[in-house]
């Protein structure tokens, strides 16, 4: 299932920036109003966790509408300068490439000097104004960042993405339920383990 922000950016707003919130333990902060299609965020969770097994680490965020931005809606369209803030919100807890997504642009940052951050390398990449556009950029620049770091890994097809993020869903349900059945079944051998024991006999009739 995809990475997104739904109640976790509701709470974050209270302390002004939803994306620092989510991104901080996550790497996708998308925001349920975006209009992203379900098949392609789970192409754009699936496409982040594979640079992530290729060694390539990456956090996105994509701002769909100034309301994404929480108390610093002035960094609307700005995705560059908030790109930046976001960087400084997250050093404490990561320092490596972090990718801004707007209708208008791309905001690129690292705090990391072993890894170079330049959006301008993202300018060929247009963006469409509907949120299904801003999903299909996003999966564009993470391939296209994760490849020039030298972390070449293909944007999954959306069915093979839907059925990944199912499966990851169903594993705790079946681990359950496996963990309930052999529980029923060591407590069937024990009793069936255990001696009978003869009837007890009336004291009266001895």
């Amino acid at each position: 299932m995809a990475l997104v922000a739904g109640s976790s950016a509701t709470a974050a707003r209270a302390d002004g920036d939803p994306a620092s919130d989510v991104l901080a333990t996550q790497p996708l902060f998308l925001p349920q109003d975006a209009g992203i299609p379900l098949a392609r965020q789970n192409q754009i969770t699936a496409l982040l966790g594979a640079a992530a097994n290729s060694g390539y680490q990456l956090r996105v965020a994509i701002i769909a509408s100034s309301t994404d931005l929480g108390s610093v809606t002035e960094l609307w369209r700005q995705p560059q300068t908030y790109a930046r803030f976001l960087g400084q919100e997250l050093s404490l807890v990561y320092r490596g490439p972090l990718l801004v997504v707007m209708p208008n642009g791309f905001g690129l940052e690292s705090l990391n000097p072993a890894v170079p951050a330049d959006a301008s390398a993202l300018a060929g990449i247009k963006i469409p104004a509907d949120g299904a556009g801003l999903g299909t950029v996003a999966l564009s620049a993470i391939q296209y960042l994760a490849d020039a770091s030298g972390h070449s890994v293909p944007i999954p097809a959306a069915a093979a993405a839907t059925t990944q993020a199912a499966s990851g869903d169903t594993i705790p349900v079946v681990a359950f339920a496996i963990g309930l059945a052999l529980v029923g079944l060591a407590w069937g051998a024990s009793l069936r383990a255990r001696p009978l024991r003869p009837p007890r006999r009336n004291a009266s009739s001895t």
